[in-house]
Order: structure tokens, then sequence, then C-alpha cells
């Protein structure tokens, strides 16, 4: 079986959220690629689920505080 293309796959969706999320810490506007509203970052301080979302759930990216 060949995974090359599921492991691209997989690559591009990390670095992608990766990039959301160091934008987010950097105070940018970030919106969701579905419904064009902004994404979020909660803290851990704000919420019981840290992560980045928009308001209607279209992105979900859970983060662990450590």
């Amino acid at each position: 079986m060949d995974f090359s293309a599921l492991n691209k796959s997989s690559a591009k969706s990390f670095n992608d959220q990766k990039a959301t999320i160091k934008k987010l810490m950097q105070g940018r506007s970030v919106p969701c690629p579905i419904c064009k509203q902004n994404i979020r970052l909660f803290l851990p301080q704000q919420s019981a689920n840290p992560g980045a979302r928009c308001d209607k759930g279209c992105t979900d990216i859970a983060l662990d505080f450590a």
C-alpha cells in the first residue's frame, strides 16, 4: 500500500493548523475557511476546552496547554 498521499495530506493539514494558531497568538484575525467567520482563541483561563474555533464550529482545533 502507498501511504504517500495520506502522509502528504496529513502534513499539510498539520502545517495549516500550526500557521492558524501562530497567527491567532499574534493577535491577527483569521477567517474560517468554510463559514468565513473569525476564528477565536480560547485559553485555559477562559474556557474548560481551550482551543481555536469559529462560532459555528466548522473549525475546531483542540489545544493542550501543559
